[in-house]
């Protein structure tokens, strides 16, 4: 058995391949409706393998092409770096956001999971 995570590995041993697990994590961010996310936990327990951590690293390495904001922390803080731009596509999209309290660094909103979650079945109610 291999010792290499999910995202470590490459199809037909090809170094140029994307790897399964990330073509797979890739799809699931495809599917998330505009103004929904899925957390990085919802991911892995939706593909039913790996955990936050491999669906984030996946992310941060392939998923450039995908909607990228769709996918975020369970606590719903927008993503380090990405903040301006994420809040742009969350705003376009009507994403339900929180707004931020004073105390909050950047005085930027939070995602309003519990409104924007998405569990992954075909209506666009809430998660569970």
């Amino acid at each position: 058995m291999s010792e290499r995570s999910p995202a470590e590995d490459t199809r037909d041993g090809c170094e140029d391949a994307l790897p399964e697990y990330a073509e797979r994590v890739l799809e699931v961010a495809e599917q998330i409706p505009p103004g929904r996310v899925m957390t990085y936990g919802d991911v892995a327990e939706w593909l039913e393998e790996g955990g936050p951590r491999q669906v984030g690293r996946v992310m941060s390495l392939y998923g450039g092409g995908v909607p990228w904001w769709r996918v975020v922390r369970a606590d719903g803080v927008l993503l380090p770096g990405h903040e301006i731009g994420a809040l742009a596509h969350y705003r376009a999209e009507g994403t339900p956001l929180k707004a931020a309290g004073r105390s909050a660094e950047g005085h930027l909103p939070r995602l309003d999971m519990r409104r924007a979650r998405w569990d992954g079945g075909t209506g666009t109610d809430g998660h569970t």
